[in-house]
């Protein structure tokens, strides 16, 4: 094989590129392992400042008072349902949208088209969205959270990758009998794999971290996913104050009267604690879908 030599400017080209992009994914790694560290350091070198990178002094007593507080629990049972059956739904009534939309014999399909490309740049706003859900009752329910979320990003995409689709497999579906729904579901959504798991990475990550909703339409605070209660500790600790105390009490190293600066030390690893626990799921879940994520935005920007 032929080596082409390459020229100062190109490897000087090289060299900044690559050192730039080690800084970007440097200053994106760092903070997720400055708060992991914070999170295990003990609490009084926590509390004095001095964690800057790696931790010091190992400790999971955190991690054992956040995942031990019943709250947590149920914030992240709630969390979890209202990112799954609305990730779901968004989906499919996305698909929906895109296979309307995608469909050459459909009569209103630039009516539709329009409609969708509106809500790109205009919005009801915060006050009729709660009006129309406080006048159809959802108030204080699941389906506030789990509404569907047709977006016309998301039927753009869906709609591009279903026009790729041999229009050969509808027609032989229709001579065999079948209908829209068949052909949708058979067909063209199995098909769709790649475009559906980007859309549902976008949905997952968007609901997961929707607390605004959460503070708009519900009130019972059994029904509050994980960031309103993160927001909450965050802000004003309130919701684990008696956990942080039975903590102290716990640890061998914490007896008797805790001092400010442990005491500190203490509330900032249990924070740090309780977003790592938060983030989790999405870290967690997004390297599986990452080679379906990356083929599916890709999705009709190279063409022949």
């Amino acid at each position: 094989m032929m080596h082409t030599k390459k020229s100062l400017g190109s490897k000087i080209f090289d060299f900044v590129n690559i050192l730039f992009l080690s800084l970007l994914t440097l200053s994106v790694i760092y903070p997720f392992v400055y708060m992991f560290s914070q999170s295990i350091s003990d609490y009084v070198a926590v509390g004095k400042g001095e964690i800057t990178f790696l931790p010091k002094g190992i400790q999971w007593e955190s991690y054992k008072t956040v995942l031990g507080d019943s709250q947590i629990g149920t914030a992240y049972a709630n969390s979890i349902y209202y990112t799954v059956v609305a990730t779901v739904i968004t989906v499919f009534a996305n698909g929906l949208a895109a296979y309307s939309i995608s469909h050459p014999d459909f009569k209103m399909r630039k009516f539709f088209v329009m409609m969708f490309m509106f809500t790109m740049f205009f919005s009801g706003g915060m006050i009729p969205n709660y009006l129309n859900k406080k006048n159809l009752g959802l108030l204080d329910t699941v389906w506030a959270m789990v509404h569907p979320s047709v977006s016309m990003w998301n039927i753009m995409l869906m709609q591009t990758n279903f026009k790729q689709i041999s229009p050969s497999l509808r027609e032989s579906a229709y001579l065999d009998g079948a209908g829209d729904w068949y052909v949708f579901w058979r067909i063209y959504m199995p098909l769709s794999k790649a475009i559906i798991a980007t859309v549902a990475v976008f949905a997952a990550v968007t609901n997961w971290n929707n607390y605004f909703a959460a503070l708009l339409y519900l009130t019972s605070p059994s029904k509050e996913p994980l960031p309103v209660l993160l927001r909450r500790i965050l802000i004003s600790n309130e919701n684990l104050q008696s956990s942080v105390e039975a903590a102290a009490a716990a640890t061998s190293s914490l007896s008797g009267d805790t001092d400010p600066v442990t005491y500190q030390g203490m509330m900032t690893s249990i924070k740090m604690a309780t977003v790592f626990v938060t983030i989790g799921p999405i870290i967690l879940v997004y390297p599986f879908a990452q080679k379906y994520f990356v083929k599916g935005v890709m999705v009709g920007s190279v063409k022949g």
